[in-house]
């Protein structure tokens, strides 16, 4: 992220107590002003959701209880016989204890049958872009970050903090 803001950029991992909510937006608002409280500085925070139609939208901001819990096999089985698109969603927050910022990206896609690929992390493996043929996790380091960036809304951050010259 800091290369790509060419901005430094302080990374530190703070356990924070998150809000249990489908709303993605709300769970990053609520990040932002917890990590503020504990380091008394400019902070970001990021989130992400993956949504499968069918589940009406679930897993969503709780794809990490599932990552965690089942495996990705099983995940991909919930929608056997289903409607397999899914939409990927990222949230960035900003909050320097006065301006509070929330920038959101998403990105089209389906859930495949089986998971592929050694990349990337997590639901990588199966989740599968529109537009491309294979799943994140199996692209190439290039094809990765393209694909990475696809849901991510650096470019909105990036704006923000050249236009207020942060």
């Amino acid at each position: 992220m800091a290369k790509f803001l060419n901005h430094p950029i302080d990374h530190r991992k703070i356990d924070l107590d998150e809000i249990q909510s489908s709303d993605l937006k709300e769970i990053i608002e609520h990040k932002v002003r917890e990590a503020y409280k504990k380091i008394k500085k400019p902070v970001i925070v990021e989130d992400v959701s993956l949504e499968f139609k069918a589940l009406g939208g679930l897993p969503g901001p709780f794809i990490r209880f599932f990552v965690d819990n089942m495996s990705l096999q099983s995940i991909c089985s919930l929608l056997n016989g289903k409607d397999r698109t899914a939409m990927a969603k990222c949230a960035i927050g900003y909050f320097d204890g006065t301006t509070l910022k929330i920038f959101e990206k998403e990105a089209k896609g389906k859930i495949v049958k089986k998971p592929s690929g050694k990349n990337g992390w997590d639901w990588d493996k199966i989740f599968i872009h529109d537009g491309h043929a294979v799943t994140r996790a199996s692209l190439d380091d290039i094809g990765y970050q393209k694909a990475y960036s696809m849901m991510k809304p650096l470019a909105k951050l990036k704006k923000f903090f050249k236009d207020n010259n942060l």
